[in-house]
């Protein structure tokens, strides 16, 4: 190994927990804290217990308000486009204007060429 490169290295390392557990380990550091110990957390308890880290679960929540909002003003619009269309529709056909009345279609019929068959 090079010397001088790499970190000083504690046997007697202090570990403390948000639940005031501690206790001493190895490590590079000398005090380390963490969220969750083997004294509380749900697998070693038995408890369930909701941790949110960074705020998860907020912003979870957050996000699914936000398109469920989002989801009814979009259903909002289309009820109105919809009742639009169909007060447009019904004066429509109150007085026809000439571009939007329909004409009637005239079928043409083409007439196709007989297949040649070999006597």
């Amino acid at each position: 190994m090079k010397k001088d490169i790499h970190p000083n290295f504690n046997t007697q390392a202090k570990v403390r927990c948000a639940c005031g557990n501690a206790f001493t380990t190895s490590s590079t550091k000398d005090e380390i804290y963490v969220e969750i110990c083997s004294a509380c957390h749900p697998f070693y308890t038995g408890k369930q217990k909701l941790v949110d880290t960074a705020r998860r679960v907020e912003k979870f929540e957050e996000r699914k308000n936000r398109t469920i909002k989002a989801a009814a003003e979009r259903k909002g619009k289309k009820i109105k486009k919809v009742a639009q269309k169909k007060k447009q529709k019904s004066k429509s056909e109150i007085m026809p204007d000439k571009k939007t009345a329909k004409k009637p279609i005239k079928k043409v019929i083409k007439k196709t060429a007989k297949p040649v068959t070999d006597k």
